[in-house]
């Protein structure tokens, strides 16, 4: 390999490492997410009522580490209660990120930040808090830096090697190696542009730590509120090449030799054979056995000292292979462990459900319906893969307790279509509560009763219809349920979801439709 090959793959490992690092982050600002939807929607906080919402956020908070204290802030600014027990009215009104979040439709993410109750770092995240269609206060919380930094360290740095993680303002929030010199600092202004650069890239650069490396980044977006880099030392990363190099010269110098002694049996025997050895693993290289090695040793001769050299240099292309394939099991059981605590975070949210409403509460009993419905998906998202699930799987999944493959009752069709992990969660939620509605009041409540779901693509967005026939007559609810709100907020703001419901006397219709940014097709 040259080192014009070489160059080209450097940039390559490190563009491909900066956009695994920032799914990973991506992944972390998806588990605040679900945090805060959960906590929304318990009825101490969704009520304000301070002394019950104290105890309960008190009860949730136990077992989480990845967050600070969970604060409940009203429309003044005010705190509420939160799970250190503070006194309310606390002013929070010159917090950015409170401000943002009582604008916004979705969790918005905030910027480096000493908390103001425990006076640590933390990214603040905050979500609105609604209650019948109006904005009532806020829900916040604080991703620790020091839990951050220790995901980053345990993903493990190569020697020479850098990762950073900064908010959209360039404030450094995790940073490997020297953290603590830098940790809160802002990014050099020479690097500043590329927190905004219209797309991912990689560069060699002259690190704040003295160190010149080949750098990848992935800038803040929409999508991405996070920057992220990472490099590894230049000097490590051509020293093979630089092997490779001196490796060549040497053949070069003793293939002139070989012209003028091939005819000597001195020739054949101290000088063709060795190059024999030499190409012949070359060749079993490429054919893929990567495991074979010429077995010279240095102190025999010239040559004996290259073929040396090759099984060194062959030796840290198959170090080199193992690094990275432990690098990708790591970030596979980072995956496993972060949905692993997902999933346990919606059994403690359930476990407090039971615990507050004590008794046969149906309250209960539905909220505990929709976190399984939560879970059942998430198993299902995992199964493929992190890479999202298809729509008609994601449907049959979650009505699997209603029978779904009975053809008399439920009529599916859809082309296939992958949704991501974030929309998939929320399309399970969707169709929960629709299921359960049936059951109780529509199309599922008697015998002949039947479901037809169908989706399509039409210009751009994916429109999913639920239409009920043969059931009960349907009357318009007076006034509008948690279920329907759930419906109509489960689908993130950035996808442009449209809902409409519709209660014609002969069976509900339900349409919904959303942006096909997060749809890719069986390819």
């Amino acid at each position: 390999m040259n080192r014009q090959q070489r160059s080209a793959e450097v940039h390559l490992q490190v563009s491909q490492m900066a956009r695994l690092i920032s799914s990973e982050t991506q992944r972390i600002l998806e588990g605040a997410r679900s945090l805060l939807v959960a906590v929304s929607a318990l009825p101490a906080v969704a009520d304000l009522d301070a002394e019950d919402c104290r105890a309960t956020l008190k009860r949730l908070t136990g077992s989480l580490t990845m967050t600070g204290a969970i604060l409940v802030i009203d429309i003044n600014g005010r705190l509420v209660c939160d799970s250190d027990g503070n006194a309310a009215g606390i002013d929070f009104s010159d917090r950015g990120y409170i401000k943002e979040g009582l604008a916004a439709k979705d969790m918005v993410v905030g910027e480096y930040t000493i908390s103001k109750l425990t006076n640590r770092p933390v990214l603040p995240v905050s979500m609105p808090l609604v209650r019948d269609g109006r904005t009532i206060g806020v829900v916040a919380t604080g991703i620790r830096l020091d839990w951050l930094q220790a995901r980053v360290t345990d993903h493990g740095v190569a020697h020479g090697s850098a990762v950073t993680i900064a908010d959209r303002k360039g404030t450094i929030l995790a940073r490997q190696p020297f953290s603590e010199r830098f940790v809160g600092t802002p990014i050099p202004d020479q690097f500043r542009y590329l927190l905004t650069s219209p797309r991912p890239g990689a560069l060699v650069v002259h690190s704040q730590d003295g160190t010149e490396r080949v750098m990848g980044y992935q800038p803040i977006t929409p999508d991405t509120p996070l920057y992220v880099s990472a490099g590894y030392s230049k000097t490590e990363a051509f020293a093979a090449v630089n092997r490779t190099t001196l490796t060549g010269l040497a053949t070069l110098v003793f293939s002139t030799v070989l012209a003028f002694a091939a005819s000597s049996y001195v020739g054949r025997r101290f000088v063709l054979r060795p190059i024999d050895r030499i190409t012949t693993v070359l060749d079993e290289w490429k054919r893929g056995n990567t495991a074979s090695r010429t077995h010279m040793t240095e102190d025999s001769n010239d040559l004996s000292r290259v073929g040396s050299s090759l099984d060194k240099l062959l030796d840290e292309l198959d170090r080199r292979r193992l690094a990275v394939e432990i690098a990708e099991e790591r970030r596979n059981l980072l995956s496993r462990e972060l949905t692993h605590r997902v999933k346990n975070t919606l059994s403690i949210v359930s476990a407090l459900a039971r615990q507050t409403f004590k008794g046969p509460d149906p309250r209960v009993a539905s909220f505990t319906a929709r976190l399984t419905a939560l879970g059942r998906a998430y198993d299902l998202l995992l199964a493929e893969d992190s890479q999202g699930a298809n729509i008609g799987d994601i449907i049959r999944n979650t009505l699997a307790s209603h029978d779904v493959d009975n053809a008399r009752r439920f009529r599916i069709e859809g082309p296939f279509h992958a949704v991501d992990p974030e929309l998939g969660l929320g399309l399970s939620l969707v169709i929960h509560e629709l299921g359960t509605n049936a059951t109780k009041y529509g199309a599922l409540s008697n015998e002949c009763g039947y479901i037809s779901i169908n989706w399509r693509l039409h210009e751009g967005r994916l429109e999913l219809s639920w239409e009920e026939y043969d059931g009960p007559p349907v009357n318009a609810p007076d006034k509008e349920g948690f279920g329907s709100k759930l419906i109509r907020r489960a689908f993130p703001a950035k996808y442009q979801p449209q809902v409409s419901i519709l209660y014609p006397p002969d069976g509900l219709r339900f349409c919904l439709s959303f942006t096909r940014s997060a749809i890719s097709p069986e390819s």
